[in-house]
């Protein structure tokens, strides 16, 4: 049964990724088998794969509109419920989920990281513990350009029209506000040691409890 949830929210390439991973492998060793787990927003995209590419292409992905919170929800109640769910797994070269998707136990510890996690009012309900890495707009941009690139074989051009058409607009509007939100603003992004730790020694007093 999931008894504690820690969501991590932050802007696109804001270092959310990497400080929640950074937590998850550390302690993955060191507790009892199956006691933390993690799940990504970017899988709960909906499912497009009844649209023409073209039309994939030209949806707003940083906007709530464009995920199935409602099934994220659900899936995060059937965990606290002691109930393994079947986890999305996002296609990004297809703009589409994939036909497979990912058995997720019911973990003690449940780390869940993506962009609007904490704009939804339905989600924030479901979480125990709130953390907004805050990170400057202008260098997310830089490595979202980086990593788009290398890793999900777009263009700079394709990468800086989403990011003045979307990506900018939707940070101020539904992303940096939900900041207020959270319990802990993280700064420097995923390589704060110092919150990496204090989450880190809060997840080991919960499970002492």
């Amino acid at each position: 049964m999931t008894q504690t949830i820690i969501a991590i929210a932050g802007a696109s390439a804001s270092g959310k990724s990497l400080f929640s991973q950074t937590i998850y492998n550390e302690l993955v060793n060191e507790l009892e088998p199956g006691a933390i787990a993690i799940i990504e927003e970017d899988a709960y995209y909906r499912d497009q794969s009844h649209l023409p590419m073209a039309h994939r292409i030209k949806t707003n992905y940083d906007h709530p509109d464009a995920f199935e919170h409602e099934l994220m929800v659900t899936h995060l109640r059937n965990l606290r419920a002691g109930e393994s769910v079947d986890v999305p797994i996002y296609d990004y070269s297809e703009h589409t989920r994939s036909a497979e998707t990912r058995r997720v136990l019911p973990a003690k510890i449940l780390i869940v990281e993506g962009i609007l996690l904490l704009s939804d009012p339905a989600l924030r309900d479901e979480f125990n513990i709130k953390v907004f890495i805050d990170t400057p707009l202008d260098i997310c941009l830089m490595r979202r350009m980086q990593r788009d690139i290398e890793q999900r074989d777009r263009s700079l051009q394709s990468v800086v029209e989403q990011y003045k058409r979307t990506v900018r607009p939707m940070f101020y509007q539904f992303i940096e506000p939900s900041k207020h939100s959270a319990d802990l603003v993280v700064t420097r992004g995923g390589k704060n040691r110092v919150a990496i730790d204090i989450i880190k020694s809060k997840i080991k007093h919960l499970l002492q409890e």
